[in-house]
């Protein structure tokens, strides 16, 4: 029995460790009439994503993963 729940114990501490999520991206999103909301999803019909990516629900501090990820696009 013990080593059934060691066994048990180290199958779960192995596969509870943190899969390495990230948390979503904001983005600046621009309605036909031009204004323009910050947002991690579409406020909905009529409005269109601009590129850049940012990390905070303000839009102020750019993703550099984003902007690493198009500068190596642009390489190619």
């Amino acid at each position: 029995m013990k080593a059934f729940v060691s066994i048990a114990a180290v199958l779960f501490f192995a596969f509870a460790s943190p899969v390495g999520a990230k948390p979503a991206l904001w983005y600046k999103w621009r309605s036909v009439s031009g204004d323009t909301v910050c947002a991690q999803t579409s406020p909905g019909p009529g409005w269109a994503r601009l590129e850049t990516a940012y990390v905070d629900p303000r839009c102020q501090r750019r993703d550099r993963r984003a902007d690493d990820d198009a500068r190596t696009r642009n390489r190619k």
